[in-house]
């Protein structure tokens, strides 16, 4: 079976792009949108419409297989290309990916992934997708199955513990969390000092309150582990006193308690050795003074390379693939293979500002390398997200068991 053409579609995600830039340095909301003026190249305005890119691609059998291009939220920053532009975008597959891989046979998804490095991360990023589901349909298997196979691969099958995100209504959408029983939450949102404190007491009591609401309306037997996102704020609240860091991030620990508590970017230093240093530093602190604190890598930890540096380093506890960071669906498959390798936890994430696609798929990447963790998207919506990834991952479970005949 072989690709016949190529079709692409402008489109829309599940969330939007947010200029990470502004709103740390304090643009104000003004009700679902910030005022003032965007700082960071790509954006027009500080918080605008997600753009996504549909890619189909018409096989020779009739069969169509597509895939989605989105950027992350917090595009531009970080070492993090721009926000995606559909139109941009659908040039550049016109231009540099039609030529090739029309007509091209599907026999190596990791070969046919390998064509698309230089090409933007978003293009690779949906390109690869609509590849892997081409492979799968050409094969009659599952696209994890697929992931198994090229990579030798032998998983167990099993559901894969979801993180979901609660956006700024982060009271409201941990009820439906709880209701739920999700793996891991609420990420939080915790993106500007103004939500953390002035002295840290806005996470802290927010923590405190989440602990005994999973306690007062929780089931018999949940016990999530709390997962907050603070985009490296920490390090500013505290001018860079790493004792003073610790000491705060104890008692976050003893206002999630009885549950395990990470914190996901706790500083942010501005480049990416210094963060691998930095959070090397902290992480040897916590141990030190036994404060159960798990550290997650988000900012600077963008590449495979990145990903494969963090984890050697024994800088962080978990890292977080973004997936359209990595761009080609075969590096985030790389990157949660080499987080076990390093014996740190892989977390299968992205960005809210993906679409029900690239989630599915995700899926099935997760089902396949086994992370200790995978993100429910797209949007901030809670059930939304974790319908799409936690139905596709159980349909595909289902239909695995049957075939094996169990």
């Amino acid at each position: 079976m072989h690709i016949v053409d190529v079709v692409t579609s402008p489109g829309l995600t599940g969330f939007y792009t947010d200029d990470q830039g502004a709103i740390k340095a304090g643009a104000k909301r003004d009700g679902f949108i910030y005022s003032g003026s965007p700082v960071t190249p790509g954006f027009t305005s500080i918080r605008q419409p997600g753009q996504s890119l549909s890619v189909q691609l018409v096989l020779s059998d009739g069969q169509v297989a597509y895939g989605d291009c989105a950027t992350v939220q917090y595009a531009g920053v970080g070492g993090r290309e721009g926000p995606l532009e559909a139109d941009r975008a659908a040039r550049v597959i016109q231009e540099e990916v039609v030529p090739w891989l029309r007509g091209s046979s599907l026999d190596s998804f990791r070969d046919l992934c390998q064509r698309l490095q230089g090409l933007p991360l978003a293009v690779q990023y949906g390109v690869s997708q609509a590849i892997l589901d081409a492979m799968a349909r050409s094969r009659g298997l599952a696209m994890c199955e697929v992931v198994a196979q090229e990579w030798g691969l032998s998983p167990q099958w099993k559901m894969i513990p979801i993180l979901t995100q609660s956006g700024d209504d982060r009271y409201l959408q941990v009820d439906k969390m709880i209701l739920k029983q999700v793996a891991v939450l609420p990420h939080g949102l915790f993106n500007s000092l103004d939500k953390i404190g002035p002295d840290g007491e806005g996470l802290l009591e927010y923590i405190e309150w989440l602990s005994a609401r999973i306690q007062k309306i929780g089931a018999q037997g949940y016990g999530p582990v709390i997962q907050v996102d603070v985009y490296g704020l920490l390090g500013s609240l505290f001018d860079g006193d790493e004792g003073k860091l610790v000491d705060y991030l104890g008692e976050l620990a003893a206002a999630a308690s009885p549950y395990g508590l990470r914190v996901e970017s706790p500083v942010d230093v501005g480049g990416r050795d210094e963060q691998i240093e930095t959070l090397a530093r902290l992480r040897r602190r916590l141990k030190e003074r036994n404060v159960p604190v798990g550290i997650v890598a988000d900012e600077w930890c963008n590449t495979l390379e990145d990903i494969e540096d963090f984890a050697a380093a024994g800088a962080v506890d978990m890292i977080q693939i973004k997936t359209p960071d990595l761009g080609s669906l075969d590096k985030s498959i790389e990157a949660v293979l080499a987080c076990h390798r390093h014996g740190v936890d892989a977390y299968l994430g992205g960005t809210c500002n993906e679409t029900d696609r690239s989630a599915r798929i995700c899926a099935h990447i997760a089902l396949a390398t086994q992370p200790a963790l995978v993100m429910a998207k797209p949007g901030m919506g809670v059930d939304e997200g974790l319908s799409i990834v936690y139905n596709e991952m159980a349909r595909t479970l289902a239909l695995l068991a049957y075939k094996s005949g169990r």
